[in-house]
């Protein structure tokens, strides 16, 4: 790609950061910063998007990204992944949603949402009837806080599927410039893709070619509901990290076929309930020792895929988004937890060119057993809490401590704030 633009009639050099980036359906980004996914927890009992939406995704658009990349936002309103999910399964909302799109398309951004479903990860306190490929209680200390699922009926595949592109349909209609399909992470589609979740013995199960029928029915459907110009994104697991899951060679199949099917991004990413890799919490400390996440896998698929990358995780200084960029291992630079934090980042960096490093905080009650008992749930509703602030028009606070997150998930949401949000253990 040409790295320079005219500017006051003479050139200017464009950093790899700052560079435009031309979609495969022709749609143009204007850089290289893609705020990947966090859910906000800012949706009422009703599933609806607020105003508190629109003002926070206006803060980031100003911000300066390329795309930004709405929280999950489920096709399904009785089958929620967690408390404050957004879902759109109709367009009882599409007057909130438009100015949702609007304030998070300011200032040339893409807004993205991404949509999803959440299958048996599906916690007991949102959800006593949850979906599955394939039916088992969970084993293990985590095994109450959820039910155990129903199997899913070929009739109640081609429902979901259906839900899918509805859901993308209204995106559009509602002003979003492109969709994000959630396909990692241990919800309903990567379930689909684990050959431990998905025991099924008709088309939609037994080797990867069956296994992502699901995910291929699910993209077809949204690509023919949305038209061929406008962005179709997935979130793909580069593996889901534990012994007989979805494995690195099925991922990398799986993104041939996506490429082959007309995909504008994959959005690598890794992990599931079992083994969670971006909710961490180490802190600084851990981003220094970890550096940049899944950097090995887009190595590898590096010279076999031509549609465009986003790697997630790990990006905390201007000089290895660079690095990465210039290695060609990625072509976005994906950010989450920082922007909850400093949400003008891009801008920083960009047009500033701030050149320092993003220090997230250790997320600590101060109480070890506390720590220990509530874990991941302590970081998301950590940074659930700094985005609530940022909706409410007040600054980020990295001083909050570990109690008062769990006391503010407590009021927004009551106890389903601390059930787990992702199981472990196995059928």
């Amino acid at each position: 790609m040409n790295d320079t633009i005219a500017a006051d009639a003479k050139t200017e050099t464009v950093t790899p950061i700052a560079a435009p980036l031309i979609l495969p359906c022709g749609v143009r980004v204007k850089n290289r910063i893609y705020k990947s996914a966090m859910n906000e927890a800012l949706a009422g009992r009703d599933c609806a998007p607020t105003e508190a939406h629109v003002r926070l995704y206006r803060t980031w658009a100003r911000g300066g990204a390329g795309v930004l990349v709405t929280g999950n936002v489920m096709v399904d309103r009785t089958q929620l992944g967690e408390p404050g999910n957004v879902a759109v399964e109709d367009e009882r909302d599409l007057n909130m949603l438009r100015r949702w799109a609007t304030a998070g398309t300011e200032n040339g951004t893409h807004c993205w949402m991404q949509i999803n479903h959440p299958g048996r990860q599906s916690p007991i306190t949102v959800n006593p009837h949850p979906l599955a490929p394939s039916a088992g209680s969970i084993d293990g200390e985590y095994g109450r806080f959820f039910a155990e699922p129903t199997e899913l009926t070929r009739e109640q595949i081609r429902d979901i599927v259906r839900r899918f592109a509805a859901t993308a349909r209204i995106a559009k209609k509602a002003g979003f410039t492109g969709v994000e399909i959630h396909a990692a992470h241990g919800y309903l589609i990567n379930q689909f893709l684990s050959p431990l979740d998905n025991r099924r013995t008709d088309e939609y199960g037994g080797d990867i070619e069956h296994r992502a029928r699901f995910l291929f029915d699910v993209f077809d459907a949204v690509r023919e509901a949305v038209g061929p110009d406008f962005p179709v994104a997935v979130k793909l697991n580069a593996q889901d990290g534990v012994p007989g899951g979805f494995s690195e060679e099925e991922s990398v199949w799986v993104m041939k076929q996506l490429e082959r099917r007309g995909v504008d991004l994959i959005d690598i990413s890794g992990g599931t309930y079992a083994k969670p890799v971006i909710q961490t919490n180490g802190g600084a400390e851990e981003d220094r020792r970890r550096g940049v996440y899944f950097t090995d896998f887009a190595r590898r698929v590096t010279g076999e895929l031509t549609v465009p990358v986003a790697l997630t995780g790990g990006f905390r200084n201007a000089a290895d988004m660079e690095r990465a960029l210039g290695e060609g291992i990625t072509q976005m630079i994906g950010i989450a937890r920082p922007l909850a934090l400093v949400p003008d980042l891009p801008n920083r960096i960009i047009r500033d060119r701030w050149d320092g490093f993003v220090e997230l905080p250790r997320v600590t009650t101060g109480i070890r057993t506390l720590d220990k008992a509530f874990g991941g749930i302590l970081v998301i509703s950590w940074f659930e809490l700094q985005m609530n602030r940022i909706a409410r028009g007040e600054r980020p606070d990295p001083r909050i401590g570990g109690l008062r997150a769990l006391m503010f998930a407590m009021r927004r949401h009551g106890p389903a704030a601390l059930a787990p949000r992702r199981r472990k253990g196995r059928q």
